[in-house]
């Protein structure tokens, strides 16, 4: 696919492009990876000064930058390896030749200091940069341990201090030593906090003195490039991206199973398909990680949607978002995992929910998209909204999307997020959607596409 960047994007590449110490703040959903990309291709082959780059990011995340570089025709010739699975694997792909490698971030500090494998890269890329903004941490240290080999380093994140201002510190250390907040914590606070909360010598909590907000901005204002939506993109624009996930090979086994026999035979109870459009209802809900058995029962295939939505939550960093869902066992296992991670969630659909979510109360509004896709002014409470699972109306499609994407929206951009399921129905179903069929025809087409392969994905 061609690469055809916004305006935005290009000056955030300038920006990196120039700067060998790049902290890059971009919103969720607005192309951070592809960014990074391109300017990490531009590093290597047109101005020669790196040879070998880490990316750091969440493990999930890493799947993401791989299908970036299989997405785009200009990075396409990009040589990379996820250092994932097994210590021997990991080695494995350590070890290879390639341009990019991809680690999750909770194996920095094997690498560094347990892996022994020779430290050959020059240039890294820390995605989700304010998962290190603890000092403390194993992760942390490992990377300063490591980070005088870096000749370029680049930074991603949608917000970086969702605590507070003191997450900064750890963050910019990384990219400059200490020479901007201070080599240690102590002189940062010192300079920038006073105590907020104490018990005897204790303190517990720390409170910005004032004008120091705009101070420590200023100071790391030089290596610093924020793209917020208001300030890039004409009002409204609608920006839709998906966040691809992928099935085990027990799980995938599973679908393909079900595409080929009708009959999905599990532990729990046998679901049976009779004809392409409950096939297409059945294999939608099992790419979406659970299915209703013959008799109504709830079977739990797979998390990987759930884990999806972890992630986005925790990289929105505190901004509200709208979660589609469609299934009632979505919505069981959704709920179950907000109540874990402690999220503030609420069903939309009553009145005050409504005004809740105006107002700005809600970090995680549930919707369902026959339910909510009309009639509801939803705009002034966030401007993200994601599909857990996908959907063959395209009206409904189009009007659960019109509850943000409308006149009144406040950041002037709405990103819509696809969690799709690759190998599965889900590419057939976002495959109509673009090419605005989503038809019964349309819907029984694809299905004896997934069930014959009669036709290319």
């Amino acid at each position: 696919m061609k690469y055809v960047p916004h305006k935005y994007q290009e000056q955030c590449m300038e920006f990196i492009l120039s700067h060998p110490e790049a902290m890059v703040w971009l919103s969720c959903g607005l192309g951070k990876t592809s960014i990074g990309l391109t300017c990490l291709e531009a590093l290597l082959f047109d101005y020669f000064v790196i040879s070998k780059v880490l990316v750091i990011c969440p493990i999930r995340v890493a799947y993401t930058w791989r299908d970036e570089i299989e997405q785009w025709d200009h990075i396409k010739h990009l040589r990379y390896v996820i250092a994932t699975g097994t210590e021997k694997q990991r080695i494995k792909a350590l070890t290879s030749d390639a341009d990019i490698y991809i680690i999750n971030r909770e194996n920095v500090d094997w690498l560094v200091n347990k892996s022994g494998v020779p430290f050959i890269w020059n240039a890294c890329v820390v995605d989700e940069v304010s998962s290190f903004k603890n000092s403390q941490s194993k992760r942390f240290k490992a990377l300063m341990k490591c980070r005088p080999k870096f000749r370029r380093i680049i930074a991603l994140t949608g917000t970086p201090s969702s605590n507070g201002l003191e997450d900064l510190y750890a963050e910019f250390k990384i990219m400059d030593y200490g020479k901007r907040l201070g080599r240690f914590i102590g002189q940062f606070r010192t300079a920038f906090f006073r105590p907020a909360v104490t018990k005897g010598a204790i303190v517990y909590k720390y409170a910005p003195l004032p004008g120091a907000e705009d101070e420590i901005y200023k100071k790391i204002s030089d290596i610093t490039i924020s793209m917020e939506a208001k300030d890039y993109l004409d009002m409204p624009e609608l920006i839709e991206s998906n966040y691809n996930v992928s099935l085990s090979e027990e799980e995938m086994k599973r679908y393909d199973a079900l595409k080929k026999d009708l009959v999905i035979e599990l532990p729990e109870g046998d679901v049976t398909a009779s004809n392409a459009a409950a096939l297409a209802g059945k294999l939608t809900q099992l790419a979406n990680g659970a299915i209703y058995s013959d008799d109504g029962a709830i079977i739990r295939i797979h998390n990987a949607k759930l884990d999806a939505m972890e992630d986005i939550i925790e990289s929105l960093q505190g901004e509200s978002m709208l979660l589609a869902y469609w299934y009632k066992h979505d919505l069981v296992r959704i709920k179950e995992r907000l109540d874990k991670l402690g999220a503030n969630y609420q069903q939309i659909g009553t009145d005050q929910s409504i005004k809740d979510w105006n107002a700005g109360k809600i970090q995680v509004g549930l919707i369902h998209s026959a339910s909510c896709g009309h009639g509801i002014n939803l705009q002034k409470g966030g401007s993200h909204i994601v599909f857990f699972g996908q959907i063959w109306s395209l009206e409904l499609y189009q009007q659960t999307v019109a509850r943000l994407w409308r006149q009144g929206q406040k950041s002037r951009t709405v990103v819509v997020q696809h969690i799709v399921t690759k190998g599965t129905i889900d590419e057939r179903i976002l495959k109509a959607l673009s090419e605005k069929d989503m038809t019964q025809s349309a819907l029984i087409a694809a299905v004896k596409a997934e069930f014959c392969g009669g036709e290319k994905k």
